[in-house]
């Protein structure tokens, strides 16, 4: 039987993560893998991450970013960079690329990028052109010099990635004369700042210390502003060394025009156009991306170095070329490829969660500036007013969606026309399933993922781990749980999904899934479709359960502060979330592999091999979701009988579900040990 030949290449990935005609991201992939095997390998090689200062040695990477065009990536052709439009999947491929080799590196690179964020998404248009065209490189015929950013949002402990709403950087009038714009004293301490060794201004958030303005904003500080711009003490972290982290200490005058979004004057009172958490909401939204597939980027670079590590390092002193024991080393063990092949399946999961979300949110981003003009031209302002609005076409949501599922020729084209040229019901079905692969991609790449990657460091012996451990896995592992924090800790994701996850446009795509996958296990048994269908099920069910069911004392059992549910819930989603995105790349590689030359030589191993991947990704999330649910269905009880059976036989359906589960994982196992791997390292050591 055919079986994978070789490591899946950039042929094979791009039809997968959907950047096969993206010329211009296929072009930034090869600037950022190149950079990443050779300087970023070299530093980490030369011992460049033993120390948590910022050092020249680091500082080449700056250079680097700029010579490849990493740095010109996140900003539009006008303002020097070279991609119209969206770029969510393209900086998620670049931090992809970066952390195969060292998520530090790719942490450096996004830096000012995170700076710029709360500028990009809510910044005025001067705003917006002014700093972003003056952080990229020099065109020619330009004297200037590049500037760099950094995001301070967190604050001093006890506040330290707790509580967002709770700032101590304060904001007050400093100067207001009469018909001149008011100067504002800004008085803010960061902590856990990344990229303050070479920052040039930062996107600080404060609250206001002033009855003459009104509310929290987001304002920009330059190093050139009067007053205190100290980039304090380096962090002392163990991990993601080759970024800078500083906690700075800004005490400045700043005009108000550098209130991030501009602000209005109403009554002799500063009215910022948009407060912090407006503004951070907007940001966190799409940066939380990049950093879950960090994580994703460990597990897949793993593969590669443990194969190697398991056939040469267990040879043995006597073992002959053409012996099984020369050839497998320790391959010759099933409990070695086994193992290996789960890795590789949740990594493959992660990574297609991911790059859905990405792409996800290159629809989303033209989307969500249309609603803001329109709900600006209605004077609708501020996230309760907008979301009270958006409530109103959540029902054209729900149709649109209903629409769409049912079979072609038997649609009403013109009604589903007529929905989507409505902008805001267009809106509201993305933004719907946006906050819930946001959070649960960020969520479980980086919190499953670290807990995997312990498993990669497992499949290496004492020396592999202490000594001659292959492909820098020691310090890929100690980076994921850094990655697990940044940018809103577990709780937070687990938080937002609890509150999302409910929500009924969500909830109707839900029930369509779980429609289209029971057909597709029917067709395509193979990729798991039906233990991802069953556990979408159970797990609708169960939701539907906690929302009607009471404990002994007669309290509701799903509510916003009995977190032994939501919580558990959301994690039990997200399970099931990435395993349907690992499906529907399946799907698509089957579909698509057949028209490249390339990929088509060999398709049927390869297709085979991601086929047996998605089964034992899928029984593995069905088995996590069908735990979860249990707990919550007898954890409370007791409960209704006829209520347990009916859940008795949802879960009865999943375990019959995941037949042929653990065939697949036999044959990905076995295929591990036939595959082709190159000669040496992808990178050097």
């Amino acid at each position: 039987m055919e079986t994978l030949r070789t490591l899946p290449g950039d042929d094979v990935r791009q039809i997968m993560w959907r950047f096969a005609d993206r010329y211009d991201i296929q072009m930034t992939v090869q600037s950022a893998r190149s950079l990443a095997r050779t300087l970023v390998a070299r530093l980490v090689a030369e011992g460049a991450r033993h120390t948590h200062e910022w050092t020249d040695h680091k500082a080449q990477l700056l250079d680097a970013f700029d010579s490849s065009g990493l740095t010109a990536l996140f900003m539009d052709p006008h303002q020097g960079g070279f991609i119209e439009g969206p770029k969510n999947l393209a900086l998620a491929l670049v931090a992809f690329e970066l952390a195969w080799v060292d998520a530090g590196a790719a942490t450096c690179s996004l830096a000012t990028n995170l700076a710029l964020a709360p500028i990009h998404e809510r910044g005025t248009p001067d705003q917006r052109d002014s700093y972003m065209s003056r952080c990229v490189p020099p065109q020619p015929g330009e004297d200037r010099t590049i500037i760099r950013g950094a995001f301070a949002l967190t604050e001093p402990l006890p506040y330290v990635g707790v509580e967002t709403n709770t700032l101590v950087g304060k904001l007050r009038v400093a100067e207001w004369e009469e018909g001149k714009e008011p100067i504002l004293q800004v008085d803010k301490r960061g902590r856990f700042i990344t990229g303050m060794d070479f920052a040039n201004f930062a996107t600080c958030a404060v609250d206001t210390d002033d009855p003459r303005i009104k509310t929290s904003c987001i304002v920009i500080v330059e190093d050139t502003d009067e007053g205190l711009f100290d980039r304090g003490a380096p962090t002392l972290k163990m991990v993601h060394q080759l970024s800078s982290t500083r906690d700075p200490v800004f005490n400045l005058k700043v005009p108000a025009s550098r209130i991030v979004g501009g602000y209005t004057v109403k009554d002799g009172v500063i009215v910022p156009n948009y407060t912090h958490s407006e503004i951070i909401g907007a940001v966190f939204h799409r940066t939380r991306v990049p950093v879950a597939l960090m994580s994703t980027a460990k597990l897949l670079s793993a593969v590669e170095p443990v194969i190697r590590y398991h056939r040469q390092r267990f040879r043995g002193g006597d073992a002959q070329p053409g012996t099984p024991k020369f050839d497998l080393g320790i391959q010759q063990k099933q409990d070695a490829v086994l193992r290996l092949a789960e890795v590789w399946a949740m990594g493959e999961a992660g990574a297609s969660l991911g790059f859905e979300t990405a792409r996800l949110f290159d629809q989303l981003d033209p989307s969500e500036k249309e609603k803001d003009r329109i709900f600006s031209e209605q004077g609708i302002m501020g996230p309760k007013s907008q979301l009270s609005a958006l409530r109103k076409v959540e029902k054209q949501a729900i149709e649109l969606l209903g629409l769409e599922a049912q079979p072609e020729g038997q649609r009403d084209e013109a009604r589903i026309e007529a929905l989507k040229a409505d902008p805001l019901v267009r809106y509201a079905t993305l933004e719907a399933l946006a906050n819930i692969l946001c959070p649960a991609c960020k969520l479980w790449n980086t919190g499953q993922g670290a807990n995997m990657m312990r498993e990669v460091l497992a499949l290496m012996g004492g020396y592999g781990i202490t000594e001659d451990c292959p492909g820098f896995l020691f310090y890929k592992w100690t980076d994921c749980q850094l990655e697990a924090t940044y940018e809103g800790p577990e709780a937070v994701q687990r938080r937002h999904l609890s509150i999302t996850m409910t929500n009924e446009v969500f909830l109707a795509r839900l029930r369509i899934w779980i429609e289209e996958f029971n057909i597709l296990a029917a067709t395509r048994p193979e990729t798991g479709a039906g233990a991802v269908a069953a556990s979408m099920e159970l797990w609708l069910w169960t939701l539907e359960f906690l929302h009607r069911a009471k404990d002994p004392s007669g309290a509701r059992l799903y509510h916003n502060r009995r977190q032994n549910v939501t919580f558990p819930m959301a994690d039990a989603l997200c399970w099931v979330m990435a395993s349907r995105a690992q499906v529907g790349d399946v799907l698509e590689l089957a579909e698509k592999g057949p028209e490249n030359p390339i990929v088509a030589e060999g398709l049927e191993g390869t297709l085979g091999f991601f086929a047996d991947l998605s089964m034992v990704q899928a029984a593995r999330a069905a088995g996590e979701c069908a735990r979860v649910c249990a707990q919550m269905v007898y954890g409370f009880g007791p409960q209704d009988e006829a209520e347990l059976a009916a859940f008795e036989a949802l879960r009865a359906g999943i375990d019959r579900a995941t037949a042929g589960a653990a065939l697949a994982k036999d044959r990905a196992g076995q295929a591990l040990t036939q595959v082709m791997i190159p000669e040496a390292l992808d990178y050097p050591q």
